[in-house]
């Protein structure tokens, strides 16, 4: 019996592994890792982005650090279960955002969630990243209090590598 079992650990052992995140899919938000400057539309610094890959290659953390002393950290990650990508983000001031979505057609990642509107009812959220021919990220933030039929922008800005 015991011969039996050895010989059976190995096949075990493997069954038990988790499932990794090499697939391609896990690498359709790659073009956002990185060190990145980023400015408004009008050309001013909003802020300081560091995008890096952790947890075995499975999430993408966000460190945020914007001009005007906000601060805000992001996992991002592919989930297998339901076969969309989640963000669930968090800052110094308490706020938290959770969105889920995907590369759309155009191969922007876009990702939407919901949140308690500070005039009460809901905000719908709606965020997304495109990257350009340059090497830039534009990522837009915009929201909708009438469930997406009215839209404003919350920000807009382009990622710029750090030389």
């Amino acid at each position: 019996m015991l011969v039996a079992l050895l010989a059976l650990a190995p096949s075990l052992a493997s069954a038990q592994q988790p499932p990794t995140c090499d697939a391609e899919v896990h690498r359709q938000f790659d073009f956002w890792i990185g060190d990145w400057t980023v400015k408004f539309p009008n050309g001013k610094p909003a802020g300081e982005n560091t995008i890096e890959r952790i947890l075995d290659g499975c999430v993408l953390l966000e460190n945020w650090t914007g001009t005007s002393g906000s601060t805000g950290k992001s996992f991002n990650l592919y989930d297998r279960t339901d076969g969309k990508w989640h963000q669930t983000w968090v800052d110094n001031s308490g706020a938290r955002l959770v969105l889920v979505g995907g590369l759309d057609e155009s191969g922007r990642m876009v990702m939407i969630g919901e949140s308690p509107a500070q005039s009460g009812g809901t905000a719908l959220h709606e965020i997304s990243w495109t990257l350009q021919e340059d090497g830039s990220v534009i990522q837009h933030w915009r929201s909708s209090l009438d469930g997406g039929e009215f839209w404003s922008d919350l920000f807009v800005g382009t990622y710029v590598p750090k030389s």
